[in-house]
Parts: structure tokens; sequence; C-alpha cells
């Protein structure tokens, strides 16, 4: 058994939380991921995965195996890139995460400016609204809005980003602007199926969102609500960047700006390693000031 594939595809496993996802993402059949992690269970003599048919589940032992293997990687990794020269000359994948609307709009220009001065570097933009497991390895830098727990990644405060509520005209002219937010109950909404991110790790309740509202149309994609909310079938509360151009093209507009909750962070996240890459490195100097750029534009 190679010890190290099997410690891999377990980090694997734990990071896509099933067999057949780690396998898919390995190009690999599902009986043989299971048995190589099976094996690497028998050579330690403890069981590491508790299964199920709806989820895995880490045993103790298998968490404190998981961050002992962790670790062991991250320095086999360093070892590796160290003789290929990647830590003097910037070199290899460099896979990055970001929100998909907000990827696109503000880290797709970077990353295309960054492609153009560095040859030897490829980039895997992973564009997906739920977070990756950086620890895992699952990538090297991810961008992340709203509050961060307490989780030990190592975060660069990029900005800010308001969460705020829009209707189109023609809903505006069936009804009266509203100017408090208890006036929202009065107007059709419509609901995003996906919380937006928070100023602080509490869960306050915004203050556009009034109990007594009448839900019209429920989506779980951003885009269908900016849609929905152009074609006037309700009000919605989304993210700046999502409403954007929409805004400043007239079809939407803003309202109750003066009850806005407080911005969102925004930061680039990666993990805490002894020495990061200098692809790692070069990427969070280049793009730093350039997406601080970028949200200060979208806020002006």
């Amino acid at each position: 058994m190679d010890r190290l594939e099997a410690m891999s595809l377990l980090l694997d496993t734990v990071a896509a939380g099933s067999f057949s996802a780690a396998a898919r993402a390995r190009a690999m059949p599902v009986a043989t991921l299971t048995r190589k992690i099976g094996q690497l269970e028998a050579q330690l003599g403890a069981v590491l995965l508790l299964r199920s048919t709806r989820r895995l589940t880490l045993t103790d032992a298998g968490q404190r195996y998981v961050a002992s293997v962790r670790r062991v990687l991250a320095w086999v990794d360093d070892m590796e890139r160290d003789v290929a020269g990647e830590f003097v000359e910037p070199t290899g994948r460099l896979v990055l995460s970001a929100p998909r609307s907000f990827g696109r709009r503000h880290v797709l220009p970077i990353v295309g400016e960054f492609l153009r001065q560095h040859e030897g570097i490829s980039v895997d933009l992973q564009l997906m609204d739920s977070n990756v497991d950086l620890v895992a390895g699952a990538a090297d830098i991810a961008v992340r809005i709203g509050a961060l727990p307490d989780s030990g990644l190592i975060a660069t405060r990029l900005g800010s980003m308001r969460s705020v509520t829009v209707a189109s005209p023609a809903l505006l002219d069936r009804h009266r602007m509203p100017k408090e937010p208890a006036d929202l109950a009065r107007l059709p909404a419509i609901v995003l199926d996906i919380p937006l991110p928070k100023a602080s790790t509490g869960m306050q309740a915004s203050r556009a969102d009034h109990p007594g509202r009448q839900v019209r149309l429920s989506v779980s994609g951003a885009e269908a609500a900016v849609d929905a909310a152009e074609a006037g079938i309700g009000f919605v509360r989304l993210l700046h960047y999502q409403v954007a151009d929409a805004l400043k093209a007239g079809r939407l507009r803003l309202l109750l700006e003066a009850h806005e909750d407080d911005p969102a962070p925004v930061h680039f996240l990666h993990a805490p390693v002894a020495q990061l890459p200098l692809k790692t490195r070069n990427f969070l100097e280049f793009a730093r000031e350039r997406m601080r750029a970028s949200l200060r534009e979208l806020a002006g």
C-alpha cells in the first residue's frame, strides 16, 4: 500500500464528504478508493471514518489522524516544491475559489492580468457559492464575503460589501416608495433561499426583512432573483455586486438606503503554512490592491 496516496485519498474524502464525490474528483473507481482507505485503517488498527447512508463522520481517532496527515502532506509538498524550484521561481497550478457571480466580475479580470505576467503559472478558478475546505487543501486561496469564524485561517481584508434592497421602477409605479422597513410589508417580495453574509458572526435579522412581507417568489440563484426583480415581480434583498449592473442601467432602484445593515467584510483566505509557495505569495501581492480598488469603485 502507498501510505502517502492513502493519506491523500483520506483527506480528499473528508473534504468531499463522500467516497463517490472524492472518487469522481480523482477519476478513480469508488471501490478502489474505499479499498485503499480500508487498507489504511487496517494497517493503523483503527476506524477513521464512520459510514452511513447519508454522510461520513470522522471518529475521534480519525480527527487526530487527519490533523497529523495534513501536517505531514504539507511538509512533503513543501519539500517537493523546494526541490522543483517553486520557492525560487513561481510555477505550477494555483487553485482559487470565489463566489460565482463575484468571481466572474471581480476576480477573473485580475486572474487574466496575473496570468499574462506569469507564464509558469496556471490557475484553476473555482466559482461556487459554497465554502471550500482550505485546510484540507481544496484551494490555495479563497475569497469570502461575510464575517469569519475563528478558524485559524490567514485572512487579508480587502474591503466590504453592502446588502441592498432593490425594486424595479415598474413595481414602484404601482406602489408607494417605502420610507421605513415596515413599509415593505405592503410590497410583494422575492426571497433568495441562501442567507446573505453578515457583517458579524451574529445572526441578527435584517431590518429590511420585515416579518409581514408578501413572498411572491422564492428562488435559489441570485441571477434569477435579479431577473425577477427587473420583471417587477417584487422587491429583493441581495449583495450590491449582484445588482450593480441593473442599478447602473436604471432597471432597478435602491430602497431604504438609510436602513441598510452594516456592510459585510470581504477577505482573501489561505491555510496557515510555514512557507507559502511563491505562486501563492505572488498572487496575493498582485491581487490585493487591485481587489481593494475594485471594491472601492463598486462602493462609489
